[in-house]
């Protein structure tokens, strides 16, 4: 885990660099435009559709029942937005790591590449599609077991640490493809994610604790007041891109030094007289 630790010294050091702050307003920005609109469009819509459903089920009574013994019947008027918000965080988390992995992992990759590992010969291993392929397709997964995890918030420490698990899965798949993407041949990615899979784990969920943080601001905002829903869904966004932005640097780092490392125990070959 050595090679974790210095990846994550260069990491916090290149996250506020110039360059990097400057990467992080495309995405961001993207992001701001899209859910901007939906929230602007949606929002409204869903929170009658599922109070429309709740009402019509009775859910309203059952969930007041469950919260009234549990001491918490003051939230029993918070239950509609608190769920429309767990509904629409798996998706923004999932477009942004999409963004972060279209638009920013090739621009980290060069920079790192370039300025940290000059020498490293680039075997293209992977391709633009292949990371929109597993980008869209580890989200749909993410966001499937991100809703079975939701009665898990009755206890938010267990929550906490679920999602971290499916952060550092998503995150492991998706980054280190993207990190190695240029560098690395297809049998070398396969080989570094045999060998490192544990370490790359980690930095997935170290990530994914911190990830946390912006949903949980959200909701605790939606608590406070409905009127903060759309602001802090914003603010949520921009801390995503941030965290993206360092767990990329991160799995850049490592992944790459890891690559190096592989190439530089690999037996020579035999040259023929």
């Amino acid at each position: 885990m050595k090679g974790v630790g210095f990846a994550y010294r260069r990491a916090l050091r290149a996250q506020f660099s110039r360059r990097m702050l400057l990467l992080s307003s495309a995405p961001l920005a993207l992001s701001l435009v899209l859910w901007g609109t939906l929230l602007w469009t949606g929002l409204q819509p869903l929170l009658d559709w599922l109070h429309g459903a709740f009402a019509e089920y009775e859910i309203f009574q059952q969930t007041g029942s469950v919260l009234a013994m549990l001491g918490l019947g003051v939230l029993k008027v918070m239950v509609v937005p608190l769920l429309a918000i767990a509904l629409l965080l798996p998706l923004i988390i999932g477009s942004a790591l999409l963004f972060m992995g279209v638009i920013a992992m090739p621009v980290i990759e060069r920079h790192v590449g370039n300025t940290q590992y000059p020498k490293l010969e680039k075997k293209q291993g992977g391709s633009f599609i292949g990371s929109v392929a597993i980008n869209v397709g580890s989200t749909a997964v993410f966001a499937v077991l991100w809703l079975f995890t939701l009665p898990l918030y009755a206890v938010p420490p267990v929550a906490w640490l679920v999602q971290a698990c499916l952060w550092a899965w998503v995150t492991s798949r998706v980054m280190s493809y993207d990190a190695l993407a240029a560098h690395a041949s297809l049998d070398e990615r396969r080989e570094l994610m045999r060998r490192h899979r544990g370490a790359l784990l980690a930095i997935g969920f170290a990530s994914g604790l911190a990830g946390a943080l912006p949903g949980i601001a959200w909701m605790g905002g939606a608590l406070l007041s409905v009127v903060l829903f759309p602001f802090l869904a914003m603010l949520s966004l921009w801390l995503y891109i941030m965290i993206f932005l360092f767990a990329g640097l991160w799995f850049q780092y490592y992944c790459l030094g890891a690559l190096e490392e592989l190439r530089s125990t690999a037996p020579a070959p035999v040259v023929q007289a």
